[in-house]
């Protein structure tokens, strides 16, 4: 039967019989009966519930070699059924100090199959101390055993394992020292590798160490590691030693060592990665990448920057340009960049479309200037042209449209690309689209005539597919246009080829050449049809999604998770300001927005709304797991611009939104909805009611954050409707769960907010769309009810929303002859209000005036003849009442 089943075919014969003969007296029967069933039965089959009492005999039984066969078994198949009905004889034969060292690792490695199954097995009150009685265990069989155990309980569970910290430790001193390790766990002179790295995988699941002695124990024994490994000849040894260094400098990362030792590592690994053995170069730059998750070690990794550049040219360049990828910044881009287009004409075939990718997203991050930028991606489109997606060339084109100052340089730039004898056709398109727009502004140059320009583009045409032809139509057409005053030559020839393409078979080509011509009869009309295309909108960049790769689920990522858990990232966190206290960002902020010219720092949002609340509801977007700059995840997270904490500014804001929209210290005391006092254990960062009082003079920001999420607003607002988005994203590598968000909207409002996802994946975000409608005028404020479940912690806030009266207004002007009419109009209350505020500090003109504009007031200049007194107008919407004109003099 097991003949039959290892040539492959279906055993579906003979099973009662080989069940059966587990319960056989002798042993050789024993033992086909429990191999047999081991091979052919899987943990669903009905037969296996016949042979547990039998199973559960030998288990309890006084022969160890059938406890043995039974184990191993069990350990094979696993199933539910086994572990609820042998798990505490499993457990009993593990902490039996009367059975051999054979039957009790066998016993613990059972257990974790059955754990692994239904984790319901191990009582988690009762396993802590008992776990910690076997980590003290002399016999490295049953140790190592045990320790495969406890890295599987403490990964779901590290808070009931406290006590075996110290034990853990205490086995990798006395391993790191070979005290009393027996010759056959001892490989080529390396005691017991597999436990060393099995010891320090499991204290990766420790978030801390506390204790000092303990703390200053282990980093010695991984000093003694780090000092003790190096390169030698045999290859066996090299992969037992480089396993525990590897192990090691993951357990260094996680535990946040001092910066002597994180600059120790690195230079280890620089040695690593300058060894011609390509496997050990491998490994080097393998962990030389998950270094870079460390605060500190990137400065230090910049400094083997050559040698890594040298990897390129190994047969498998991956983690050398993960590596690079991950490691550059503002200060080194131009370099590493420069070396990857230098490798792309020599680099192989299946490497090249990534290769190409990488470097146009790091020449889009960290550009120092566009031009720049631009001049990498036509080398790109120039070098690899079959390997660049049209994503990379319509994100070009996106940031010439947007730049005023680069659309000269551009148009110069493609123009001389397209005078090479070859061409690529990505290049053609990129050039003709470019061209059309803005080729009148070389009108002056020599050699860049309408007439020339076009005859540059023409000679490409019958090179090119049907997909880039329309493209230069429109090319042509643009150039018509812009061809002032006309070229009667120019123009017959332009005809001539829409004429000829009028009766294509392609639709699209057609429809063109038709709507062309007949609009190059409309003469002066052309300019207003064929005009310039506007500015994009800001959005999120599309490359940046496709770089995006999948981590394999390892203990260095348990690592990462466990210290997001303990300290608040601001992965999430994107702003536009420059510093608080007046330093000075050592990255400029934001050179490649699409909104924005070259080299400007801006503290505006320039992101667009339709984009954001264009999106489908509850879609997801990818965030970037490293630990990027301002200016990287400004792209990123593209529509949402969530901002930072509020600056020193915010303090008078809120004071001044207090008073003005019913704060704690105002008359109405239903200005604000009392929200019950919070008792969750995880602290929010940064001041909830300074949040909610900045939004509600701006229309982007953070409503909410705390180490685990991060919620942000975007809102549009017109007449008495308002469209809000709010940004839930996942600040870790594991998912929040059991999320809820329920709307408390006050009477004069009705909110529809659409579904929200119960789970949030890990390092994503998102977006649910709110629908706002202002019913009748209110100061009452609506209410998130917001809950989510992170490992055992479970959040509940209740968060005020930003859906205020001011809200709701739009800014009139309101001209000298009719506001006074009006102002007078108005007899007093409750119509006609008026107030004296004493006792604070007098606000100066331009600051009131500003904050005036913030609450969707505008400013009438001149009308008031007192100059130290300003007028504003504005009209409020409600459904009830539609627009109703507002007046104020302050």
């Amino acid at each position: 039967m097991l003949y039959i089943y290892m040539l492959g075919y279906d055993v579906d014969f003979g099973h009662m019989e080989a069940v059966s003969l587990i319960s056989a007296p002798k042993y050789p029967e024993k033992q086909v009966g429990y191999i047999v069933t081991s091979s052919l039965l899987n943990e669903n089959h009905d037969f296996l519930r016949l042979a547990i009492n039998t199973v559960r005999n030998d288990i309890i039984g006084r022969n160890e070699t059938f406890q043995c066969l039974a184990l191993t078994m069990v350990g094979n198949i696993g199933g539910r059924e086994f572990a609820e009905s042998l798990a505490p004889d499993v457990q009993k034969l593990l902490l039996s100090s009367s059975c051999r060292p054979l039957v009790r690792k066998k016993a613990a490695l059972c257990l974790l199959r059955l754990y692994r199954k239904n984790p319901d097995v191990v009582n988690v009150d009762g396993w802590a101390d008992r776990m910690a009685q076997l980590l003290d265990e002399r016999d490295l069989g049953v140790l190592t055993s045990s320790m495969s155990l406890l890295v599987a309980l403490v990964s779901n569970n590290h808070e009931a394992y406290w006590s075996c910290l110290p034990k853990c430790v205490k086995t990798l001193e006395r391993l790191a020292r070979n005290q009393d390790i027996p010759q056959e766990y001892t490989y080529y002179g390396i005691p017991s590798p597999w436990l060393q790295v099995k010891t320090m995988r499991a204290l990766q699941y420790f978030p801390t160490i506390e204790d000092p002695y303990t703390r200053r124990t282990l980093f010695e024994v991984l000093q003694r590691i780090l000092m003790g490994t190096d390169v030698v000849k045999n290859v066996n040894k090299n992969n037992a030693s480089h396993a525990v260094l590897f192990e090691a400098l993951a357990l260094v990362m996680h535990l946040d060592a001092e910066k002597e030792m994180m600059s120790q590592c690195v230079a280890l690994l620089g040695k690593f990665i300058a060894v011609r053995e390509p496997n050990i170069r491998y490994l080097g730059l393998e962990n030389m990448t998950r270094m870079l998750m460390v605060t500190d070690a990137q400065e230090i990794i910049k400094r083997h920057q050559a040698q890594i550049i040298t990897s390129l040219k190994d047969p498998d360049i991956r983690r050398a340009l993960d590596l690079l990828y991950g490691m550059c910044d503002v200060t080194n881009a131009k370099d590493i960049v420069e070396e990857l287009l230098q490798y792309l004409s020599s680099a192989d075939f299946t490497m090249r479309e990534e290769l190409s990718l990488k470097a146009a997203i790091l020449a889009e991050k960290f550009a120092p200037d566009l031009s720049w930028y631009v001049d990498v991606i036509l080398q790109l489109i120039d070098k690899a042209g079959d390997f660049i997606s049209d994503d990379i060339w319509f994100r070009v084109v996106q940031f010439v449209t947007n730049n005023d100052d680069l659309q000269p340089y551009a148009a110069a730039k493609v123009k001389e690309y397209l005078e090479k004898p070859a061409v690529h056709e990505t290049m053609v398109k990129v050039s003709a689209y470019i061209l059309g727009e803005y080729s009148h502004l070389l009108a002056r140059r020599p050699g860049c005539s309408p007439k020339e320009i076009f005859g540059i583009l023409h000679e490409k045409l019958p090179t090119v597919s049907t997909t880039t032809i329309p493209i230069l139509l429109s090319a042509y057409a643009k150039i018509l246009m812009h061809t002032q005053p006309p070229d009667q030559e120019l123009q017959s020839q332009i005809w001539a080829i829409f004429n000829k393409y009028e009766s294509c078979i392609d639709a699209e080509i057609q429809q063109r050449a038709v709507e062309y011509f007949a609009l190059c009869q409309k003469g002066a009309a052309l300019m207003d049809i064929l005009a310039e295309m506007p500015k994009f909108p800001e959005r999120k960049s599309s490359l940046i999604k496709r770089a995006e790769y999948s981590e394999a689920d390892t203990a260095e990522q348990s690592a990462i998770k466990l210290r997001a858990q303990q300290q608040p990232s601001n992965a999430l966190v994107v702003t536009d300001q420059p510093p608080a206290n007046g330093a000075t960002s050592p990255v400029p902020v934001g050179p490649l927005s699409l909104a924005m010219v070259p080299s400007m720092i801006t503290t505006e949002d320039h992101t667009s709304t339709d984009q954001a609340l264009s999106q489908q509801n509850g879609s997801l977007t990818k965030v970037d797991p490293q630990h990027p700059s301002a200016d990287l995840l400004g792209d990123l997270l593209g529509p949402l611009a969530i901002e930072g904490p509020p600056g020193a500014t915010v303090q008078s804001e809120h004071n001044a939104v207090s008073r003005l929209e019913g704060g704690p210290d105002a008359v109405d005391g239903s200005a604000i909805v009392p929200v019950e006092e919070q008792r969750n254990t995880v602290q929010p960062i940064g001041n909830i009611a300074e949040r909610f009082h900045a939004l509600c003079l701006k229309d982007s920001g953070v409503l909410y954050e705390d180490p685990y999420i991060q919620i942000g607003i975007k809102a549009e607002w017109r007449a008495h409707h308002g469209r809000l988005v709010l940004f839930l994203g996942n600040k870790n590598t594991a998912p929040l769960v059991s999320v809820q968000a329920l709307m408390l909207p006050p009477a004069h409002l009705k909110m529809e907010l659409s579904l929200v996802p119960d789970t949030i994946p890990p390092r994503a975000q998102v977006q649910c769309p709110l629908e706002v409608v202002n019913l009748r005028p209110s100061r009452d404020v609506a209410v998130l009810d917001f809950s989510y479940k992170f490992g055992t912690n479970m959040v509940n806030v209740k968060l005020r929303l930003p859906a205020v009266l001011n809200k709701f207004l739009q800014p009139i002007p309101v001209p000298a002859e009719e506001f006074f009419p009006q102002w007078r109009s108005l007899s007093g209350p409750p119509l006609k209000l008026q107030e004296v505020v004493r006792g604070v500090r007098p606000v100066p003109l331009p600051e009131m005036a500003n904050l005036l504009n913030s609450f969707r007031l505008m400013i009438c200049p001149g009308l008031d003849p007192n100059p130290n007194n300003l007028v504003a107008s504005t009209t409020f919407y409600s459904e009830s009442t539609h627009a109703m004109l507002c007046l104020v003099r302050n």
